[in-house]
């Protein structure tokens, strides 16, 4: 039976108006009861604010503002210009929207406007018709796309209510922004399909092997949660990757890791997961983005030199000099997210590949064995070249080797090293972060020398030479057991003037009238910034601070930890907010920084 599209419109308002996460998980449990298995696919992708997965590749919904503006005046027989005031003073063209619509609904509609009221009958949209508009126009290319694309934009517009037509432009827009993460969908669809949120465990298991949320709810829902207990890696749907703790004291990571380690470089490049069968290749971003395009040379090392039917690997792609073969830095890898002519940076900046970890071989699930076993399949697997090669590592029990090493891994272009178990618990844990694997990095040998990974949740305008353009961001750790972002810090420099002067643009898509249900922040900025955007920072030490939120509580009452002196480094596209330096992480770092401080 169809599903009313306007029971999710109702969530979507109810959702926007809470930042109650408890209060969250209820209005979607209630969603998802009401929601049919055979659409249920549909309306998590929605709540995601997507169509389909990122890693699919598929196209965007290619709906600029003046395009949504120009569709809601043939929808709604206005002058554009009315449209376009009217979100002006609203800052919301999807609120302007409704505005209009309501105002003409108590009228009397006229000409498109009636046809389209007439002909849509009592039952008014479906979820399934929505989706399948958005999808025909994200997939209309080619000459004639723009009338098509238009036409079948204002068609929806026309036939939703006030309401709907509101959150439809919205996700055009890319402004439909809930507040709801994953890790939220996920405990929502265990209480619904498994009778308790305390078997999101297992719903989060399968979904880190199977990065699309919309199939693990489709098989949940007309299979049930024991059909989830047998879910497997995909050979082309990628699995979510597993992240490492930090750590600078070799005598502590060995211990954390059961006394003996396999250590390896841990080079400065982008993680890649890759994925090879019956000849074709899919290469994913740490962010699970598809990145094959920008690698044709790597598809054609995996096709040459991997020896297997099918499997997924991991590895770090690096630039490299090609007169030399030095390592070189990962901003030089950016030049390959140039979408012209990428056979020409292919030869200006050649990569290296180095695989650590084998996920799936010739049918066999290997993120269940122990990494012993996963390195002697990967080991067996690769034809090893000058760029296509296993990561450079020992295995130690020694905490003076694991230092040596870490040293020959600096001075060999290397940001630091890996130290990772090899017990017989040593599965990879896909989506999750533990002391199975401990990043020790070069900048990690004093206090905050060492970088962290923030994410903007806010901004603040300039003074001076800056007036008129924002000067300093509103920085935050993710929270992972509250699926929060809690504030850490104001950083303001660092930033070069070309850098400043794309600050607007670059935050613009991302800005919020109010405060986003995720963000937990005292301090407020001159506007909010919903969580998206990552950036490495650097700073002075970590202290006490009264003001901002991250590990409030925990080192002493009423306060919490905040960075002094905060430096911008870099944007990093390659991570999503989740995968930003955690409370926990600073936590455990400013407990060394103390530790140290008493030692001195």
């Amino acid at each position: 039976m169809p599903m009313s599209f306007s029971i999710l419109a109702d969530v979507f308002e109810k959702l926007e108006r809470t930042t109650s996460r408890t209060q969250m998980i209820l209005y979607l449990v209630e969603l998802f009861k009401k929601t049919p298995p055979d659409v249920i696919d549909k309306v998590v992708y929605l709540l995601q604010g997507k169509l389909w997965p990122d890693w699919k590749g598929l196209p965007e919904l290619g709906v600029g503002e003046k395009m949504l503006i120009k569709a809601a005046s043939i929808a709604l027989h206005v002058p554009e210009s009315t449209i376009e005031a009217l979100a002006k003073r609203l800052g919301d063209i999807g609120r302007a929207i409704e505005k209009i619509k309501a105002e003409k609904a108590r009228g009397r509609p006229v000409g498109l406007l009636a046809f389209m009221k007439t002909s849509a009958g009592a039952g008014g949209l479906t979820v399934e018709r929505v989706y399948e508009t958005l999808a025909r126009i994200a997939m209309a290319t080619g000459e004639g796309s723009r009338d098509i694309k238009l036409k079948l934009l204002a068609g929806l517009l026309a036939e939703a209510s006030p309401k709907e037509a509101k959150y439809i432009a919205r996700f055009v827009e890319g402004r439909l922004r809930l507040g709801v993460g994953d890790a939220t969908i996920m405990e929502a669809l265990a209480v619904v399909y498994g009778g308790s949120a305390a078997k999101k465990s297992i719903v989060e298991r399968a979904y880190n092997l199977r990065a699309d949320l919309g199939m693990i709810a489709k098989i949940l829902a007309t299979q049930g949660i024991d059909a989830l207990k047998n879910i497997e890696p995909e050979v082309g749907i990628p699995i979510r990757p597993m992240l490492a703790e930090r750590h600078n004291d070799p005598v502590e990571m060995l211990k954390k890791v059961g006394g003996r380690a396999l250590v390896e470089y841990k080079y400065d490049g982008e993680r890649a997961q890759i994925h090879y069968k019956d000849g074709r290749v899919w290469i994913y971003s740490r962010r699970l983005e598809n990145i094959t395009h920008m690698y044709p040379d790597v598809v054609e090392m995996v096709k040459e030199k991997l020896k297997a039917r099918e499997a997924i690997v991991e590895g770090e792609i690096v630039a490299i000099n090609p007169e030399t073969g030095e390592l070189r830095p990962f901003q030089e890898l950016m030049h390959r997210r140039r979408k012209k002519d990428i056979l020409q940076a292919m030869k200006e900046y050649p990569v290296a590949v180095f695989l650590f970890d084998m996920l799936y071989h010739d049918g066999e699930d290997l993120t269940v064995k122990p990494l012993p076993v996963r390195r002697k399949h990967l080991l067996e697997s690769v034809e090893k070249t000058d760029r296509w090669r296993i990561a450079e590592g020992i295995i130690t029990d020694s905490p003076e080797v694991l230092e040596k090493f870490f040293l020959k891994a600096i001075e060999d272009g290397a940001e630091g090293v890996m130290v990772k178990a090899i017990h017989e618990r040593s599965i990879y844990q896909a989506g999750a972060r533990g002391w199975l694997w401990i990043k020790y990095k070069r900048d990690y040998k004093s206090e905050m020398i060492d970088t962290v990974d923030l994410v903007v949740i806010g901004a603040f305008y300039g003074k001076g030479r800056r007036a008129g353009k924002f000067g300093a961001l509103l920085m935050a750790a993710y929270d992972p057991d509250t699926d929060t972002f809690k504030s850490v810090c104001k950083v303001g420099s660092g930033f070069t003037d070309e850098e400043l002067d794309r600050l607007n643009e670059i935050l613009k898509p991302y800005i919020r009238r109010t405060k986003p249900p995720r963000v937990d922040s005292q301090l407020k900025p001159d506007v909010w910034v919903e969580p998206a955007l990552v950036a490495e920072i650097i700073g002075a030490e970590l202290t006490l601070s009264p003001i901002h939120t991250c590990c409030y509580g925990w080192a002493k009452p009423g306060v919490g930890i905040s960075i002094r002196f905060p430096r911008f480094i870099r944007w990093r596209p390659d991570k999503g907010p989740e995968d930003a330096t955690t409370t926990k992480e600073l936590f455990e770092m400013y407990k060394r920084q103390l530790k140290k401080v008493k030692e001195a």
